[in-house]
């Protein structure tokens, strides 16, 4: 019994150390050209899935998410609340929570090699595009009228993509690293 309860503390530990450092992820951004800036919440989305796997990556996205919601200024820009997942980049926000889920379950079949991790996150980061441009897509069209996928695409999607692609090798990179010291259990 008490073997489990201290898996059950580590796991809460975890959880909420990595809501944590998505929340301090999505605070470092770099302005962008066109509005929208860069920040590293990506990567610490991806890294939580491949280093907690799927079921405590969720649990940590969750919180996060849910910490946003209440007002808790966690997304980028130091901003919270329900308006701003119910804004135009709120569907990237709740396509973490998918991304976490599909990275994990492809990592637990595929295994952790490097290649394997960066499939599985180029599949979550896919996820979380298709939720966020839905999302984006159905918010500005409700507020300031209709526009059409290509143009919701080369604003929300496009100049992310390298971005993005960067952020997935370095998560990889310290989801290898992390597993080589084996601090964390599976």
């Amino acid at each position: 019994m008490a073997e489990k309860n201290r898996k059950r503390i580590k796991d809460l530990v975890l959880i909420a150390f990595f809501a944590a450092l998505i929340a301090v992820c999505s605070w470092i951004s770099v302005p962008m050209p066109h509005g929208v800036p860069v920040t590293l919440q990506t990567f610490a989305i991806f890294a939580a899935a491949g280093i907690l796997g799927t079921k405590r990556s969720a649990f940590a996205v969750g919180v996060y998410i849910i910490m946003g919601a209440i007002g808790v200024p966690v997304f980028s820009g130091f901003e919270g609340g329900l308006g701003r997942l119910l804004g135009v980049t709120g569907g990237y926000i709740m396509g973490f929570l998918f991304s976490v889920i599909l990275t994990g379950i492809i990592t637990k079949r595929a295994g952790k090699g490097f290649p394997a991790l960066v499939i599985s996150m180029c599949a979550g980061l896919l996820v979380c595009y298709a939720f966020g441009a839905a999302w984006f897509m159905y918010v500005y069209t409700g507020s300031k009228g209709a526009t059409t996928l290509g143009a919701i695409l080369s604003v929300s999607v496009l100049p992310f993509i390298i971005p993005d692609i960067a952020k997935i090798l370095l998560a990889a990179s310290v989801v290898k690293a992390i597993d080589k010291t084996k601090i964390i259990p599976e």
